[in-house]
């Protein structure tokens, strides 16, 4: 019986669901129309060339009730929703996504004519140093 007990214990723990790993589900794709980079002593504005925009798309998946960027190293996001908008932040303040709420894009599409246009900003910090994209989701 003492033999069985860590065979019995083994399958248990196997057949068991494990709750941290939970399916992955991508929560938002957007492909960026517009770069943004800023450094203090000057401002780059650019359009993205369709050609570069694939390889720059925002990606924020939700696994196991958590969100993550998924194009930026699979930092982990809290996610907070205010009026129109819903935001990513990274827990480890290097940056945060902002998305405009599908079935509230009429509404937020009166507020000014970048949110007419775009459908998200995504702001990335590398050092004192930032970049910015504006896109559309995919």
């Amino acid at each position: 019986m003492k033999r069985l007990l860590p065979i019995v214990f083994l399958l248990l723990a196997f057949a068991l669901p494990f709750p941290s790993f939970g399916q992955s589900r991508t929560v938002f794709t957007g492909v960026p129309n517009v770069k943004i980079s800023e450094g203090g002593s000057g401002r780059l504005v650019e359009a993205v060339p369709r050609s570069q925009a694939a390889n720059l798309q925002c990606v924020i998946s939700e696994i196991g009730g958590k969100y993550y960027w998924a194009t930026r190293g699979n930092k982990e996001l809290s996610r907070n929703v205010g009026g129109a908008f819903i935001t990513y932040t990274a827990v480890d303040g290097s940056g945060y996504v902002r998305i405009i709420d599908p079935q509230r894009k009429s509404i937020a599409s009166s507020m000014s004519e970048t949110e007419a246009t775009f459908d998200y900003v995504e702001h990335a910090l590398l050092g004192l140093r930032s970049v910015t994209y504006y896109g559309n989701a995919n």
